[in-house]
């Protein structure tokens, strides 16, 4: 008896503990890996696949960010420069110029749906991203012609949006950098980082 009241107090002792640390199994996904936004087709590389000497790694290497927002996808395909020590606004990227903030082919971003940025519109569709920095407040341009490379500028004619943002202070980033660090109901905040520099852009969704 007092066998079978150990072994009966020991097992509900564990099932608290699962209970406890969210154990017990762990709540079903609502989709299959494959199926959940953001997953992306990332296959094993075959064993025949050449191996990249250091010296002709792209200097730029290429990138992606992923965000759903609601039921909104958003995406950002660009490639990344690296600042290596060099004065970059005002210095290597020269201030009221336009400028492509990527590398190589112009940096991409694509939206499943109509949405609003800094509370102006912009269309469901495909876009290269454009600014034009400055000492105080920078444009950032949206333009339809999206497979395009990061130079020359498309022309004013393709810009499907202008913004004038005012960038902000943020610890270094090495390699240039698109990132969500806020995502919420409706709303996520889309930042371009590069150096110190960060431009913020707060995109809202349907």
């Amino acid at each position: 008896m007092a066998i079978r009241t150990l072994t009966m107090l020991a097992g509900g002792l564990s099932m608290m503990l699962l209970t406890a640390c969210g154990g017990g199994g762990a709540a079903p996904a609502s989709q299959p890996v494959g199926e959940r936004p953001g997953a992306r087709d990332v296959q094993v590389n075959p064993a025949d696949l050449p191996i990249i000497p250091p010296d002709e790694v792209q200097k730029s290497q290429s990138g992606a960010v992923f965000q759903r927002v609601a039921n909104t996808d958003i995406e950002v395909v660009y490639d990344r420069p690296v600042a290596r020590g060099r004065e970059l606004f005002g210095g290597i990227v020269a201030y009221d110029e336009v400028w492509n903030p990527g590398a190589n082919d112009a940096t991409a971003v694509s939206f499943s749906r109509d949405v609003t940025i800094n509370g102006e519109p912009l269309g469901a569709g495909k876009y290269s991203i454009w600014a034009i920095p400055s000492a105080g407040d920078w444009t950032l341009i949206f333009s339809r012609a999206a497979d395009v490379y990061h130079t020359p500028y498309p022309g004013e004619d393709q810009d499907a949006l202008r913004l004038t943002i005012t960038p902000q202070r943020g610890d270094h980033v090495e390699s240039l950098a698109y990132h969500f660090p806020l995502v919420e109901g409706k709303e996520t905040e889309l930042r371009l980082h590069w150096g110190e520099t960060v431009v913020p852009m707060l995109i809202t969704v349907p």
